[in-house]
């Protein structure tokens, strides 16, 4: 998928492109978390806490999205039986308002739709009000909460519509 600034395709976590976009995410989630700077060793933590080696097939994906050929912007999602989770959304500070969050949910849906996925969820926090109000102008509504997560404090779901020739997902 590609838009005049924006490009996306589908990643390996461990790739340089991808890491380097995952650990500025967990950074961001750990500071605005704690609402100080990061001490040592806590993205790493955070990261081994919660791993993306599962956004890959056949279990899920990762995509990265770059602006002006600069990795930007991330988003994952993993399969589960009859719904799919949307995770690991990240703008990088400098190309936020540019509408990178938007274009990266019109992919990750795309995709999921081309792999029979009828439904999205995901959780977020309350902190995070960028990102839930993201969820919300894209027809992301919030409902009851489906985990018990630890930093979940707000659910979505958004209900794809498939075209007939989609597979469901099993």
């Amino acid at each position: 998928m590609t838009t005049t600034d924006w490009t996306v395709a589908p990643t390996h976590p461990d790739h340089p492109d991808a890491a380097v976009l995952l650990e500025a995410y967990y950074e961001e989630m750990v500071r605005r978390y704690h609402g100080r700077p990061v001490r040592p060793g806590e993205v790493a933590a955070a990261m081994a806490d919660d791993p993306s080696h599962d956004l890959t097939a056949p279990t899920g994906f990762l995509l990265v999205a770059h602006r002006d050929g600069r990795p930007a912007a991330c988003a994952g999602l993993r399969f589960r039986p009859d719904w799919a989770e949307l995770t690991r959304v990240y703008v990088r500070p400098a190309h936020r308002g540019r509408g990178g969050g938007a274009f990266l949910l019109a992919a990750v849906e795309e995709r999921a739709r081309a792999a029979g996925v009828a439904r999205i969820r995901l959780d977020t926090r309350s902190d995070l009000v960028e990102a839930r109000a993201l969820y919300a102008r894209h027809g992301y509504r919030e409902i009851s909460a489906y985990n018990d997560g630890v930093y979940a404090e707000h659910w979505f779901e958004k209900v794809l519509q498939l075209t007939t020739a989609a597979p469901r997902a099993k």
